[in-house]
């Protein structure tokens, strides 16, 4: 099948899944930048976790450590540390393994992405927990110690619960960004939703309908997130005195 010219097709073809749409390209970038979105968000909650009771419970060199982790990161523009580990440290990486006879790396794009994205995340979830732990009432973790709970005891039934509460609304932001912030990956060439979009409309210069579409896409997976996060909010906060008392 021949298709006519993009100017005499209408924006639900153009969208559609036939011969002449776009829409499988566009569906494949969204599921490219949720995949990219999830694996750095669980990772960078890993890290958050552990660099959130390092920076509170660590050694000296351990919070140092962290705490220049986490200013470079927030320091440091999301694309830059993308094009700095994409291009300048596979360079660096080259010029050492083929002065030692090796052969040149390559980094997939898919990997780096969330490599990227994680390292972001963590640094931002690293405070959210941290704020979070400190948020929850010393008088209750006194009371849970005067009536003899173990450590773990106490963390599960006091600290978990009410960290948790407290660090919902910040990790809920961080995962729209992290969502949002796949689109930074369009410029190592990662076929993202903002790469196919571009791609789309570039070759059929309908540039309003392909980014319009793009746009509802990332309104969706924002609306439900943000409804998802907030039942998760309530559900931890049950039992708990609010703002009001």
């Amino acid at each position: 099948m021949t298709c006519p010219p993009p100017a005499e097709l209408s924006s639900l073809t153009l969208l559609g899944f036939g011969e002449c749409g776009w829409g499988a390209t566009l569906l494949w970038g969204f599921g490219n930048s949720l995949m990219i979105a999830l694996g750095a968000y669980a990772i960078g909650f890993c890290i958050g976790v552990s660099g959130a009771f390092g920076k509170l419970y660590g050694g000296p060199v351990a919070k140092d450590l962290l705490a220049v982790y986490t200013t470079i990161v927030r320091a440091v523009p999301e694309l830059v540390l993308i094009l700095i580990l994409y291009y300048a440290v596979p360079a660096l990486l080259n010029q050492v393994m083929l002065g030692l006879g090796y052969e040149r790396i390559n980094l997939p794009q898919f990997i780096t992405g969330v490599v990227v994205l994680a390292v972001v995340q963590g640094a931002y979830q690293i405070e959210v927990l941290r704020g979070s732990i400190l948020a929850v009432p010393q008088g209750q973790i006194e009371a849970a110690r005067a009536m003899g709970m173990s450590p773990v005891m106490l963390a599960r039934r006091i600290t978990l619960p009410l960290m948790t509460s407290n660090a919902i609304p910040g990790l809920g932001n961080l995962w729209l960004n992290a969502t949002k912030d796949t689109a930074l990956l369009a410029v190592i060439g990662f076929t993202e939703l903002t790469k196919a979009t571009f791609q789309a409309s570039a070759t059929t210069k309908a540039f309003f309908t392909f980014y319009g579409a793009a746009m509802a896409l990332y309104m969706a997976i924002s609306l439900i997130s943000i409804l998802l996060f907030g039942r998760l909010e309530k559900i931890s906060r049950r039992g708990q005195r609010d703002a009001r008392g």
